[in-house]
Order: structure tokens, then sequence, then C-alpha cells
């Protein structure tokens, strides 16, 4: 799992900074590919880090089970706002590619 949440958060993180150079008014094409192509990352990873998450909980004794159902919420808050934020784009007039429309996880899980 720690493979992909690095990754996911770099991405993130990296996405974030774009955006704000966009609400400041900067408006180069290299902007808006570097953060399209971030986000898409992003929900790639998180995929993975969902999937992991899955297969940690089921394996966990009961003890650790509580704290891993904690860090799936807060996966899936994360995605949520990776999903805002690419809501966000689109009104802004920015087209965001097929592949990263697609949803990333559950978010109603817990």
């Amino acid at each position: 799992m720690h493979n992909h949440s690095v990754p996911a958060s770099y991405h993130r993180v990296t996405a974030v900074g774009s955006a704000q150079r966009l609400t400041t008014s900067e408006q180069r094409q290299s902007i808006i590919d570097t953060m399209t192509a971030c986000i898409q990352n992003a929900e790639k990873q998180d995929r993975s880090v969902k999937k992991w998450l899955g297969v940690m909980e089921e394996n966990a004794s009961s003890e650790f089970k509580p704290f891993i159902q904690l860090i799936i919420r807060w996966q899936n808050q994360t995605e949520f706002y990776l999903n805002q934020a690419k809501s966000e784009l689109i009104k802004m007039g920015i087209s965001i590619p097929a592949e990263v429309e697609q949803q990333s996880g559950e978010y109603n899980r817990y």
C-alpha cells in the first residue's frame, strides 16, 4: 500500500499547486497538462491504495481493524476532495481526459 500512497500524495500535491497557479491567472497549457496528468495519476494510485487497504483490513486481527477502517475513511475523504477539485476544474472550462473522469474507489464505505 505504501508504494501507492506516497506517489498518490505527490501527484495530489502537484495538482493542488497547479490549480493554485491557475487561480492566480497563470494560464499556460503546461500547468493545465501537469494538473490533469497528476489528477489522473493520483486516481490510478488511489485505486491500488484502496485495493491494499481492503487486503489489510481482511487480514488484520480484530484489535487493528478499527485503525485500518479509520485509514480507509481518510482515504475516502481524500478521494472525495480530489473528485471535488476535478468538478471545479470542469466548471472552469478545463477539460479532463475521459480516463480521469472514472471514479476511483468507494466513497461511502464507512
